[in-house]
């Protein structure tokens, strides 16, 4: 079987590769779109609400309050909004690696629109009553400065590492196949590398890209028949 090490290192020798750097660039530009789109619906509502309370004086402060918002909004809900990017082009990242890695495996008919937007809605909404069931916790161990990044950091390693290895599996799994491929430590590994590594600036990027590639590695070695 494959280790997460070796998974990590294919999957980052694989970066360069022209179908993995469309991914980037295609999930990239939709992820910059949707703030931009985030940051033009603030700057109107801003600037509507300003003017009905008679506070808008062309200072620009409807832009201010705008461009906080949508800073305020990246730091909270990057790590959603890049994985529902990615899920949508998860099939494109995928195929790359059971094109290089994976021949056989490729031969698998591909998801349809439908399909992948429906995944990616279905992991959107997973990830967000998640992080919302955890916030309570959160709070309560504002006080310990570490405590609210620990406990949305273990919920999204459980999460991710699930959701990892999915969108991969279900491609694949054979009727009545409920064994997962990954192992539950690996899959907690996998999760958490890639939580933390949605944290870390510019890298935050590559995080969910090397995360699908490193997950088809370990599902693919994972199943018997590459065993």
């Amino acid at each position: 079987m494959t280790s997460l090490p070796r998974a990590l290192a294919l999957s980052v020798g694989q970066l360069g590769d022209p179908a993995i750097l469309k991914v980037l660039g295609k999930s990239l530009a939709v992820t910059l779109a949707i703030f931009a789109l985030l940051g033009w619906a603030a700057s109107f509502a801003f600037d509507a609400a300003l003017e009905w309370l008679g506070l808008e004086d062309g200072s620009g402060l409807g832009a201010l309050l705008a461009v906080l918002t949508v800073l305020i909004a990246g730091w909270l809900l990057f790590r959603l909004v890049a994985l529902a990017v990615l899920q949508f082009f998860a099939e494109d990242v995928v195929r790359a690696v059971e094109a290089r890695h994976y021949p056989a495996a490729a031969a698998a008919p591909e998801l349809s629109f439908a399909s992948a937007l429906g995944g990616s809605l279905r992991s959107t909404g997973r990830a967000l009553l998640v992080n919302l069931a955890v916030s309570p916790l959160a709070l309560v161990l504002l006080f310990t400065g570490v405590g609210p990044a620990l406990v949305f950091w273990l919920a999204n390693a459980l999460l991710l590492g699930r959701e990892l290895q999915d969108m991969v599996w279900l491609r694949h799994r054979q009727a009545g196949d409920e064994s997962a491929p990954i192992g539950g430590a690996t899959r907690f590994v996998l999760g958490g590398l890639v939580a933390a590594l949605l944290a870390v600036p510019f890298v935050n990027f590559l995080a969910p890209v090397l995360g699908a590639a490193s997950a088809t590695h370990l599902v693919h070695r994972g199943r018997p028949e590459n065993a």
